[in-house]
């Protein structure tokens, strides 16, 4: 049964390519009909990966692919991710459905279609994959898929170059894990994955992890390799942003968790390493997240972010499993697993709805589309929801995870070992730290953006999704909010699926009562996400009663008077507050890592237009430069063209230098046999 669900999930994907390369876009009618395959083989995986999580199946017969003899395998683990990345792939999928709509002109030539379903694709044998030949032919299938959607629209003059920095990235993950497999191959004469658990402690074992962590870093953006995604995401069409960000990553991090049980105790220096990277990862992310002027690369940076707490609370993981501590090893991946759930529906969310957005609008500009929840009000809920739960703010999801992960960094106390206490307290600050500046960054967003005064949205857009559109979204929305509520139940299935890696029992210890959590040391703290949901509307109901009571029928009554706006409500133009000006502070306070930069100028008169004609005007622009692509890329560039620079110096077109290059070669080739003799 399992066998033959991935095998009409897989099916439904290649119809719809087949449909898309055939067919294209010319029928407008026809265009939703590859994501409706894309539904349905969304809901055959989604089906399986619930099954793989609730019945213990760990083994599949072999499956032909294609191209050689493959081994499944369907264990927890694999139905957990399953279930997550396919979910979302429905809704995802569903979106598609109305963004590409015969009324739309969104896109112009056949592609995303193909692009989206080989992800999807991709992303299924990657997760079910046991050998080691079906998992890095996938994995590159999906670098080739974040080539096509990033390439596919040719848009924007800046395409190019972020398919081929997407590219780029991706094969250097793609090295990185073929390395790696070469190695643990080689020493267990096996291609089979798990037959690499024999492998023992030593320098071989301690490189596989550094290349498994490189190869699955990249994707998830890590830092330093986190530099593709603020320019890889934006160039992709609509919704495919959120099935790279919301599906795709957390193929990256199945990677990093499955080798977790193929691998085991990692060297404490990776450890170290590991939740530093991470710590910087999640802040460098969040401060970027907080000064750009387009949604896009908003949306783009927090994933980022995200990456860096999802791996820091890994790192905790990987702790665990350095010091013996099994309650330790459960909260870590606990928390990871939380917040990878929380980050893919709330990205998803985000990303759906910007692609209503752009179509109402044509313009991602944070100044340019406020007040656009006000017009567009399913995106700017579903949008809303996203936000808040990225943002770590009750009663979402987000809330109970990032909550889990600095819950899990206290934990520093219980070790004996001085560094990786420091680690930990270190990383601990960092974290904390980004979810300060992460809810400064969202609620910049929501207030000044999407609920904030109309300025020019065309109002006679209403219908901005559709039916399949709605009901993508409303499922998207309705997870980051309701997923808290429901905590508890969500805890016992992703206890379900990290079996594999730490006793089910002991995750379960994150249960103090049926609706109250705690971080699996007993005793430690409490939260109950559930009694948050009853708890907080009835505060607000009997607050709002009890004011009216009090105020003797005087509450509903309107009064008029001055009052101070500070810029806001009754101010327009280019004295009006925008969202650039809220940012203003964090590019001053965050200036050593943003590496800000201003310049002023006079304006004279007559180059803008304002109400005071005859007063001096001045202009500051303001830049920022992200550290890794200035300290790290561009030296490697300079290199990479000198080093070219000199091999086109000795590429002059004249044969006789060739011959006297191969002879040279051949000498000193001769000579090292010769002394090596």
């Amino acid at each position: 049964m399992s066998t033959s669900l991935f095998g009409y999930g897989l099916i439904c994907f290649a119809i719809g390519i087949l449909f898309d390369l055939l067919f294209g876009v010319a029928i407008p009618r026809l265009r939703p009909i590859p994501y409706l395959f894309g539904v349905a083989g969304g809901v055959c995986l989604a089906i399986l990966g619930v099954r793989a999580t609730t019945t213990s199946s760990p083994g599949a017969p072999p499956y032909f692919l294609g191209l050689g003899r493959s081994t499944l395998r369907f264990d927890p683990l694999a139905g957990l991710f399953l279930t997550l990345i396919f979910v979302i792939a429905i809704a995802v999928s569903l979106s598609f459905c109305s963004w590409v709509k015969p009324t739309g002109t969104k896109i112009h030539r056949r592609g995303t279609a193909s692009g989206y379903l080989l992800l999807l694709g991709s992303s299924a044998v990657i997760t079910c994959a046991s050998d080691a030949f079906t998992f890095l032919f996938a994995w590159e299938m999906l670098s080739v898929s974040f080539y096509i959607l990033t390439s596919v629209t040719r848009s924007r003059a800046d395409q190019p170059s972020a398919a081929w920095a997407t590219l780029g990235i991706g094969k250097v993950s793609g090295a990185s894990l073929l390395l790696a497999f070469l190695l643990l191959a080689g020493r267990t004469q096996s291609m089979n994955l798990a037959s690499w658990h024999s492998v023992g402690p030593g320098a071989l074992h301690d490189v596989a992890w550094v290349l498994v962590v490189i190869g699955f870093g990249g994707k998830v953006g890590l830092v330093p390799f986190q530099v593709w995604i603020p320019i890889g995401y934006p160039a992709a069409p609509g919704p495919a942003r959120a099935a790279m960000a919301g599906i795709a990553a957390n193929v990256g991090f199945y990677g990093l968790w499955r080798f977790l049980a193929i691998l085991g105790r990692p060297p404490v220096w990776l450890v170290l390493a590991l939740l530093l990277i991470g710590g910087t990862t999640a802040v460098l992310g969040v401060t970027f997240a907080g000064v750009q002027s387009r949604l896009s690369r908003v949306i783009a940076y927090s994933s980022i972010e995200n990456a860096g707490l999802i791996v820091t609370a890994y790192a905790v993981a990987l702790t665990g499993i350095v010091t013996g501590s099994k309650d330790l090893v459960a909260v870590g991946l606990l928390a990871a697993t939380l917040q990878a759930v929380s980050h893919a529906f709330a990205k998803s969310a985000m990303f759906v709805s910007l692609a209503n957005i752009e179509a109402a609008t044509g313009t991602d500009n944070l100044d340019e589309i406020r007040g656009i929840g006000r017009t567009l009000k399913w995106s700017g809920a579903t949008f809303s929801a996203g936000a808040l739960t990225l943002a770590g703010l009750p009663p979402t999801i987000g809330f109970v995870s990032e909550w889990f992960i600095l819950e899990a960094l206290m934990q520093q106390f219980r070790l004996a070992g001085l560094a990786l206490r420091l680690g930990l307290a270190a990383a601990g600050a960092l974290v904390a730290l980004t979810t300060g500046l992460s809810a400064l960054a969202f609620l910049r967003v929501l207030g000044l953006t999407i609920l904030g005064k109309n300025r020019g949205v065309d109002r006679g857009f209403s219908d901005e999704a559709g039916t399949w559109g709605k009901a993508g979204m409303a499922l998207l929305g309705a997870s980051c909010l309701l997923l808290a509520a429901a905590s508890p139940l969500e805890i016992r299935y992703i206890a379900s699926g990290l079996s594999p890696l730490v006793s089910n029992v002991t995750t379960l210890g994150a249960l103090k009562s049926p609706w109250v959590l705690q971080p699996v040391y007993n005793g430690f703290s409490i939260l109950s996400p559930t009694w948050l949901w009853v708890v907080m509307p009835s505060t607000l109901i009997a607050v709002f009663l009890a004011a009216l009571l009090l105020s003797g029928g005087r509450y509903t009554k309107v009064r008029r008077v001055p009052a101070w706006h500070s810029a806001s409500i009754g101010v327009s133009g280019p004295d009006e507050y925008s969202a650039f000006g809220f940012a203003n502070p964090l590019r001053r306070v965050l200036g050593s890592i943003l590496g800000t930069s201003q310049v002023t100028r006079s304006i004279e008169q007559g180059q803008l237009a304002t109400a005071h004609p005859t007063s001096t005007h001045l202009e500051t622009q303001t830049t920022v430069i992200e550290p890794t692509e200035q300290y790290i890329y561009r030296p490697i560039r300079r290199t990479a063209l000198f080093v070219a620079l000199l091999a086109k110096r000795l590429q002059n077109g004249r044969l006789n230098f060739y011959v006297a290059y191969m002879l040279f070669a051949l000498l000193i080739a001769l000579v090292l046999t010769a002394a090596i003799r």
